[in-house]
């Protein structure tokens, strides 16, 4: 390795040694203030408006857009554009999440007293515990870091990571505490990938005569002639309106290698017992994730009572662009 190389390769572990470091300060930090701005921002009957301004806005924006695609409705505010009539997106019902290393800035301080005619909480999330946004903060959390990264001293570095990681943090613990859902999160998540794959299987599954169904008293020629007329595979067994077994290719070709008749054999003879079900409003990746663990192409739709309301088959979720 060359001496340039070499330099090169130290003063980036050198950056990441720092900001890890970063972090993991915050766990020692005292809790209930973190835990009381996540109590404040679930109780929040308005929206929780994050504003920074600098690297610290671009920090806010993350978490911002982190806390409206987890169930917390937020906006972001640049805090040089507040008093430009940005401010006008504040309400007396919001919560107020500022994000700054100095807790000094300029902009904070035109703010601040409009903000206090509204009433409107302040969380901080601040690098300097001793700062006036600090001392003005209904809840301060103490972001602070040793040392930046940037040899200078001058780019925020570390301080914005920590700043971000809290974010994160309250976040998640705000989801946590709201009891948000992966049926939640696809409510908001429509488009692309993670969109198609947190459809619910009701948007995607198989209904109506396009469902492979037989009575459990039905003969087992009567089975066979289901299968192949849906072609999906698998038949479900109905006993009393409700799904009680299956009946798939695998079990046909074991069955006509069994020396025994088959004429006078009934689907409730030659279904498979505890069928593998899943529920309309689950997503379809766990769909997915059922059919791989049990080695199956196909899923029967329930309800609570077990009735058979649809089919799931890996080729609609193939075509669905799910898998």
């Amino acid at each position: 390795m060359s001496a340039d190389l070499a330099a090169t390769e130290e003063s980036l572990l050198r950056v990441l040694d720092i900001e890890a470091h970063a972090i993991a300060a915050l766990r020692s930090r005292d809790a209930r203030r973190a835990c009381q701005a996540v109590d404040l921002m679930y109780e929040c009957t308005g929206k929780v408006v994050v504003a920074g301004t600098g690297k610290s806005g671009n920090i806010a924006q993350k978490i911002s857009s982190t806390l409206a695609s987890t169930g917390t409705p937020s906006m972001f505010l640049r805090l040089s554009e507040a008093t430009h009539g940005d401010i006008g997106m504040l309400d007396g019902k919001d919560v107020l999440m500022i994000i700054s290393n100095s807790g000094s800035s300029p902009e904070f301080r035109s703010l601040l007293p409009f903000v206090r005619r509204l009433g409107i909480p302040i969380i901080a999330l601040v690098g300097t515990p001793g700062s006036e946004l600090a001392d003005a903060a209904d809840i301060m959390v103490d972001v602070s870091v040793e040392e930046e990264a940037c040899p200078l001293g001058l780019v925020p570095t570390a301080s914005s990571t920590a700043a971000l990681a809290m974010g994160d943090a309250l976040a998640i613990a705000l989801l946590q505490k709201r009891g948000f859902s992966e049926e939640d999160y696809a409510l908001r998540h429509p488009g692309g990938t993670l969109g198609r794959r947190l459809r619910r299987v009701e948007e995607i599954m198989l209904v109506g005569d396009r469902i492979p169904r037989v009575a459990s008293s039905d003969s087992l020629p009567d089975v066979i002639i289901e299968l192949a007329r849906k072609r999906l595979g698998v038949v479900g067994v109905e006993e009393d309106g409700k799904l009680v077994g299956v009946f798939s290719n695998g079990d046909l070709a074991r069955l006509l290698r069994a020396p025994r008749s088959i004429d006078l054999l009934t689907a409730r003879d030659v279904m498979t017992s505890e069928p593998k079900t899943i529920e309309p409003d689950r997503v379809s990746d766990a769909a997915v994730h059922l059919m791989q663990q049990h080695s199956i192409t196909a899923l029967f739709v329930v309800d609570e009572g077990l009735h058979i309301i649809g089919i799931v088959h890996l080729h609609d979720l193939l075509r669905a662009e799910v898998v």
